[in-house]
């Protein structure tokens, strides 16, 4: 067994929900295209349901294969009893991600780290095999997100849950100006961390004019990815994410010229006239490792 059963550097741009009392979509997860699947134990699940939820999102890690897709499940808050039952079943089914909800501290994704190293040890993996990451869901959490994404080395992200956020700032989502010192707050945190930077849930499947322009501004921003709960919703997100074929041309461009002025020995590069410098090297060459990683995602057949 490899060390560790998660990879902190990988594509994020859409993270599926998956309820995990719905054994159709569970099943079917794979197919939609999304780069990781979230299988949800808390609440999309009613309080009667928990435990055969359970029960199938356990069955579905030991059973079923999803390819290459990275596994997420998001367990219930530990304080209400139910996250450690969840916690005991996943870890052992071979989970990759726990997502934590409703995260306010640090000290809250220390309890958790510290649940999941005991169920490690219990079965016999190496300590640190299995990833965590933290859904900011209110005003605390976003004043201490910073404390967050730095409270464990298992974090691969954080990531915006909206509707509690607006609930308890006490107003509701609208254009997304509610959202912008959150998301600010969140992005700031995760880039100091080196893990990624998910954007919350779009819920009006039928506006995909309204959705597109709320990735736009997460784009912008420098977000990695956005949550979903609809399929319909995957394939314009990757879309918008992907740098367009003139903007990989110039990206191209630069880091060919970069290269020349090397093998020159030359310190001065510049293209078309203008000078190149580290910044501008850094985004082309994301840029490309972005559209590599893209172009090498496949969705694989179970």
């Amino acid at each position: 067994m490899s060390e560790k059963r998660f990879v902190k550097d990988r594509l994020r741009r859409s993270m599926m929900f998956v309820p995990g009392n719905n054994p159709g979509m569970i099943r079917d997860a794979y197919i939609y295209g999304s780069d990781s699947i979230m299988f949800d134990l808390e609440d999309s699940v009613s309080i009667g349901e928990k435990d055969t939820a359970r029960f199938l999102v356990y069955n579905a890690l030991m059973d079923l294969k999803y390819g290459s897709k990275e596994l997420v499940v998001r367990i219930n808050d530990l304080s209400s009893g139910l996250g450690i039952k969840d916690l005991e079943a996943i870890i052992r089914a071979g989970v990759h991600v726990v997502r934590l909800p409703k995260t306010e501290t640090a000290q809250d994704v220390i309890d958790c780290e510290r649940e999941i190293e005991r169920i490690e040890k219990e079965i016999g993996i190496p300590v640190g095999s299995t990833g965590m990451m933290a859904a900011i869901e209110s005003a605390a959490g976003v004043l201490n997100a910073y404390e967050i994404a730095h409270a464990s080395d298992r974090l691969i992200g954080i990531a915006l849950g909206a509707e509690d956020y607006v609930t308890d700032l006490k107003t509701t989502r609208s254009d997304g100006s509610e959202l912008f010192f959150a998301r600010s707050m969140i992005l700031q945190a995760a880039r100091t961390a080196g893990i990624a930077a998910l954007d919350t849930v779009y819920s009006d499947v039928n506006n995909e004019e309204g959705f597109l322009a709320e990735v736009d501004i997460i784009k912008k921003l420098g977000f990695d990815g956005k949550s979903v709960i609809n399929p319909r919703q995957i394939e314009p997100l990757h879309k918008a994410f992907m740098p367009s074929e003139k903007d990989l041309a110039k990206a191209r461009a630069t880091v060919e010229a970069i290269e020349e002025a090397k093998a020159r020995g030359s310190g001065v590069v510049a293209l078309n006239g203008k000078m190149i410098d580290k910044p501008v090297e850094i985004r082309a060459r994301r840029m490309l490792a972005l559209a590599e990683l893209a172009s090498n995602f496949t969705v694989e057949e179970v």
